[in-house]
């Protein structure tokens, strides 16, 4: 048995046996199409409160498995479940409550922000949509805030922000409407690296003082190291290494996933709490 399902008992995310198929290049005259596994029968579990680095290289299959997760593609086996309520696409009167607990943090900020949306729209967005009854000036500014980002951008235009800048934006639009859950999507890429340290940090301090989850899904072990207390490793469309981040630095059970500790010099053996 996968050793996340015997510690996880009450899981706020899980899959359950989900598969995924990709199609292959056949000949026309072929009436039936031919696909071929990405990922089978894939089973994972994740706490409410517990923050989880998910690595793998391009063309694992992590990317697929997060369009699942995020009910953006249907799996072609198995299931997904939230709180144990049942998660597939749909209209976005049925997806919700769901997107309310659990929010999405793009890999291309920059490329993700309206352009020409200022701030303060971009952060209010979520909330007019998913119906938000509080006070929506003070949330936003309570957000903002929270995120480290100054009150003179209230107005300032997405196209016109730094690296830096918008990714924090991205991040207090998935934080404004509160969520139980943060699902992070190589949230780093592209920025150099003392940006690097400032988004790792927020992530770990904004998770901590909302008792959120997060997932991180990126190919950089080093991103997991000193955020996540949870490291599963994905090659070949196989979660090959399910362990608390320390033991798996420490003491590494699959050969691929000591290859991704070799080719990094320096990591932090320490996991923040």
């Amino acid at each position: 048995m996968n050793p996340s399902l015997q510690r996880v008992t009450e899981p706020f995310l899980h899959l359950h046996n989900v598969s995924r198929n990709l199609a292959v290049p056949g000949f026309f005259w072929q009436t039936k199409r031919a696909e071929t596994p990405l990922f089978s029968h894939l089973s994972l579990r994740m706490a409410r409160h517990e923050r989880v680095g998910l690595v793998g290289a391009s063309g694992c299959g992590k990317s697929s498995l997060l369009r699942i997760l995020l009910a953006m593609d249907a799996p072609d086996g198995g299931d997904v479940f939230c709180d144990g309520k049942p998660v597939r696409p749909g209209s976005a009167r049925s997806l919700r409550e769901y997107r309310q607990r659990v929010q999405y943090i793009p890999q291309d900020p920059a490329g993700s922000l309206p352009p020409n949306q200022t701030v303060w729209q971009i952060i209010a967005e979520p909330l007019k949509r998913l119906g938000f009854q509080g006070e929506l000036h003070s949330r936003v500014t309570q957000v903002m805030a929270q995120v480290g980002l100054p009150e003179t951008l209230r107005h300032r235009a997405a196209g016109e922000l730094s690296g830096g800048q918008a990714q924090r934006v991205a991040i207090a639009r998935a934080l404004a409407v509160r969520p139980e859950f943060l699902i992070a999507d190589e949230p780093v890429s592209g920025l150099d690296l003392p940006l690097r340290e400032q988004i790792k940090q927020l992530l770990q301090q904004v998770t901590q003082q909302n008792g959120m989850g997060l997932l991180m899904v990126t190919h950089d072990i080093s991103m997991v190291a000193g955020l996540c207390e949870r490291l599963l490793v994905m090659h070949e469309g196989e979660i090959i290494e399910d362990a608390q981040t320390q033991d798996a630095l420490l003491s590494p059970r699959h050969p691929h996933t000591r290859q991704l500790l070799a080719a990094v010099p320096h990591l932090p053996l320490i996991v923040n709490g």
